[in-house]
């Protein structure tokens, strides 16, 4: 007979190992059954090294080149408009006609008023020559009379000596004196005429230039008329569209009014303004200086973009943004991209020679950032933390966490856990793609309940 005592141990020991058995064996098949499930299928895609464009993404805003409000200079009658609402117009193409009529006769006021000035001017030249004329011929009479005048006061002297020695009269002296003296007030009569005419001459030459500044300031008349003439045809002053007509033909306008006939948008070339964060300017600046950077719009539903090049960058950071904005100039030949459209901008700084790349698929994101899964050599997964730096389009460039010739996953992870076995699929058969996936995600719930 056993010791009580004894029995009681044995009972103890087979009530612990009992359930440590099973558990082990419950264990045993869970791996078990975890070993014999069927691989996941995936689409895997290498590792690779490719040159990749170096982007700044944002979204713009299409501004015309130059808007330019057309207004007239003269008021008047409208009597013609050449063109229609949105139309596109040339340089020089004219747009409006005002009534030049009034402008007209003022013109030829100008022109008659010019002849008259004209007519005065050659008077005063007329004039002049006379005077000077009859300077020459006053001259030359006081030339004559002062030789007249040094013969007279010769005969005067000679005379005089022979009447002190007693050969002539009295009278015959004073008659030599007379002569003198009628010679001498002739010569100062000469002389008083020639500054007559000399002043006469003098008031013609002012007469001249009185004439001349008449002619100058009805030449500037005419000028200023045929200016104000001219005013009545309205020229478009760029290439560009028109806006809708502000006044109809018929209607009086004003010179110079507060509302403009038309208003024409230059879109030939056209600028999209858009901004970049302020810690991308330096970056920005250090490309412009190396050569022209290439921009790229994308319009909705247009995958095709519209090529053009920065031409600015604001000198100034909006501090409630954050940001610096930047212009790009486009040709837009094919008038694909219009003012106040909005478009999604790509900036290319550079390219990025030999970067490692994976396709975006690829990329997953966790509470720890982004990751993607790796097929190892034996056919089974692992997560791989990585670090993004450019994605462009369907490649990301990555800065660490891969090598150059490992594969990814780039389709299936919805079904991987890590160290899951994968079954490689080939990405161009894939027609059962959405029965597999079905049948993955029952898989997926199975493993849940497990």
């Amino acid at each position: 007979m056993r010791h009580p005592l004894l029995s009681a141990l044995i009972l103890v020991s087979v009530s612990i190992t009992i359930p440590s058995l099973m558990t082990a064996c419950g264990e045993s098949q869970a791996e078990s059954r975890k070993d014999q499930r069927p691989p996941v299928p995936v689409v895997v895609a290498p590792v690779v090294q490719k040159t990749l464009p170096v982007q700044i993404r944002s979204t713009g805003v299409v501004e015309a080149y130059s808007t330019v409000a057309v207004k007239s200079r003269i008021g008047g009658q409208l009597v013609e408009v050449n063109f229609k609402d949105g139309q596109d117009v040339k340089q020089g193409d004219l747009l409006f006609r005002i009534d030049p009529r009034p402008l007209e006769a003022q013109l030829q006021q100008a022109i008659a008023a010019q002849a008259r000035n004209q007519a005065q001017l050659q008077q005063a030249i007329a004039n002049q020559v006379r005077a000077e004329t009859t300077i020459a011929q006053a001259k030359a009479n006081k030339e004559r009379d002062a030789a007249q005048l040094q013969f007279a006061d010769f005969q005067r002297k000679s005379y005089d000596s022979l009447y002190t020695e007693g050969a002539i009269s009295r009278t015959q002296a004073e008659q030599f004196r007379t002569n003198a003296s009628v010679s001498q007030a002739t010569v100062n009569a000469s002389g008083s005429a020639i500054d007559t005419t000399v002043a006469a001459a003098e008031a013609t030459r002012a007469d001249i230039e009185a004439a001349r500044a008449n002619l100058a300031a009805g030449e500037a008349l005419i000028d200023n008329a045929r200016v104000q003439l001219s005013y009545t045809e309205i020229y478009s002053p760029v290439d560009g569209r028109v806006s809708s007509i502000k006044v109809n033909q018929g209607n009086l306008i004003k010179a110079d009014a507060d509302s403009p006939l038309v208003t024409i948008s230059q879109i030939k070339p056209i600028y999209v303004t858009f901004s970049v964060p302020e810690k991308s300017l330096a970056q920005v600046k250090q490309f412009q200086k190396r050569s022209k950077l290439k921009v790229q719009a994308f319009v909705t539903n247009d995958k095709k973009p519209v090529e053009g090049e920065l031409t600015f960058i604001d000198s100034v950071v909006d501090v409630t943004t954050g940001t610096v904005q930047l212009k790009a100039t486009f040709a837009n030949l094919d008038d694909r991209i219009a003012p106040g459209q909005r478009v999604d901008v790509v900036l290319k700084l550079t390219d990025e020679v030999n970067a490692i790349s994976i396709p975006t698929p690829a990329i997953q994101t966790g509470q720890k950032g982004q990751f993607v899964y790796v097929v190892k050599s034996d056919n089974t997964v692992e997560i791989r933390p990585i670090k993004v730096v450019n994605t462009v389009g369907n490649d990301a460039a990555i800065a660490s966490g891969l090598e150059v010739g490992e594969k990814v996953v780039i389709d299936g992870q919805f079904a991987l856990s890590p160290n899951a076995k994968v079954e490689v699929k080939d990405p161009q058969n894939q027609g059962g793609e959405k029965k597999d996936k079905s049948e993955q995600g029952d898989k997926k719930e199975d493993k849940d309940k497990n």
